[in-house]
């Protein structure tokens, strides 16, 4: 693409100049942290999102949908990657992964992955490089501020990982409901299936972390999102940071009392 090759280009063989979306305070702080922006990057899918079949009385996980969704934030991410990846980056920062259903199709969503390209002034201390192990750009949703506390407590962020559910919630009888008007109790069938459904997106994120080879994940957001299907059938997505440490024997600094001098009123 024009647009990446003249982000790339050197001083005298096109624009040089960056592009990025974060903010001032971002940007001074990775810069800080040690990492140079070279570039805007995204990655766009339109996906269209079947129809699948579900049974009234039953909690149960609707498989293709919960594919789908993944399937299509796996083509964003990817295609944002190479985009990064044409630039020569070390990583991308500040990442947003954001969905909108169009109104041209009641079952077509663009998913659509977008940050700020970054190379690094130097090498990690151990030597090595700052991609992760599939030599790839780093990934991470992490606010500027968080990413340069994360690399001065000595660790590097691997990639975002993540994983989804698509979940239907049984329907209660008529009796059922009947039984528990005006009373208070819990409603266990409701209960067991928001939990099992958590369980699910949580074990796929902690699962694309292991094939990482991460120490941990940081930043994780558990979002329920309804999107277009109907108050029974609902997607839990969970999303975060996948890190290691930077060096064995790293001592993080104990922080430091600072007093705001401004008027909290």
């Amino acid at each position: 693409m024009r647009r990446l090759a003249e982000l790339r280009a050197g001083p005298g063989e096109g624009t040089g100049l960056f592009t990025s979306d974060l903010s001032v305070n971002e940007f001074l702080l990775v810069r800080e942290a040690g990492f140079r922006p070279v570039g805007l990057v995204l990655g766009s899918s339109i996906y269209h999102v079947g129809i699948q079949l579900r049974r009234w009385t039953a909690n149960q996980e609707l498989e293709k949908l919960s594919q789908a969704m993944y399937h299509a934030r796996e083509l964003a991410m990817t295609r944002m990657e190479a985009e990064a990846d044409q630039l020569g980056a070390d990583g991308i920062v500040g990442v947003r992964l954001e969905i909108d259903f169009k109104q041209f199709g009641s079952h077509l969503a663009e998913f659509i992955a977008i940050g700020t390209a970054v190379v690094a002034d130097a090498p990690p201390p151990e030597g090595g490089g700052w991609r992760n192990n599939r030599d790839l750009p780093f990934t991470s949703d992490l606010s500027g501020q968080d990413f340069w506390t994360l690399v001065q407590a000595g660790y590097a962020p691997l990639g975002m990982v993540m994983g989804s559910c698509v979940y239907h919630v049984a329907h209660r009888s008529a009796a059922r409901t009947i039984g528990t008007f005006g009373v208070n109790t819990e409603i266990a069938t409701y209960t067991q299936a928001l939990y099992d459904a958590r369980e699910l997106a949580m074990t796929r994120m902690q699962n694309e972390a292991e094939q990482l080879e991460a120490e941990g994940i940081v930043g994780v957001q558990l979002n329920n999102l309804a999107h277009t299907w109907g108050g029974h059938t609902t997607e839990f997505f969970a999303i975060g940071t996948a890190v290691r440490p930077l060096r064995a024997d790293h001592v993080i600094n104990k922080p430091t009392l600072v007093l705001p001098l401004t008027d909290p009123r």
